[in-house]
C-alpha cells in the first residue's frame, strides 16, 4: 500500500482519506467499474464522502494516466484501473465487461492511405456477446 501511496504522491496526486478509499476499492478491481460504483463502494467506509469527490478523483486518475476511461455503455462512462494494453468484451445482455488480453495489432491491417496519413500510436478493441450467466 506503501508503494502506491509514493507512486501517486510522485505525480502531484493530492491524498486525502476519501482519495485513499477509492484508489483501494480500485486496486486490482476487475469490474469496471462507474463512478456510481466507486462511490457506493466506499459511501460505506466513508458516509459523508460525495459523488463530486468520487467524479473529479477518477477525472484526475485519468487524466494522469492511471484510469482508463472506457466508453463502451453510451449510457455511462466505466473505469479500469489496469491501463495495460487490452481490449474488452461486453455481455449485451447484463452488460458485464471482461478484459481481453491478446494483442490483435498484426491483424488489423490498416489501409495504406491511412497509414501514410497517421503514425499510428494504439488500438483498443471492444467485443460483444452473451456471457455464460446469461445464456444458460
Amino acid at each position: 500500500m506503501d508503494d502506491m501511496l509514493n507512486k501517486y504522491r510522485g505525480k502531484g496526486f493530492r491524498l486525502t482519506p476519501q482519495r485513499i478509499s477509492i484508489l483501494q476499492f480500485l486496486d486490482g478491481n476487475t469490474s469496471h467499474p462507474t463512478a456510481e460504483d466507486i462511490f457506493k463502494g466506499i459511501k460505506k467506509t466513508h458516509p459523508t464522502v460525495s459523488f463530486a469527490t468520487v467524479y473529479n478523483t477518477v477525472q484526475a486518475l485519468s487524466s494522469i494516466g492511471e484510469l482508463t476511461e472506457l466508453t463502451i455503455n453510451s449510457e455511462r462512462k466505466h473505469y479500469d484501473p489496469d491501463t495495460s494494453v487490452h481490449h474488452h468484451i461486453v455481455c449485451t445482455t447484463c452488460k458485464k465487461i471482461a478484459d481481453v488480453f491478446v494483442d490483435y495489432s498484426e491483424s488489423l491491417h490498416l489501409p495504406e492511405d491511412i497509414l501514410s496519413s497517421f503514425q499510428v500510436t494504439g488500438n483498443h478493441v471492444d467485443f460483444s456477446g452473451v456471457c455464460t450467466g446469461c445464456f444458460e
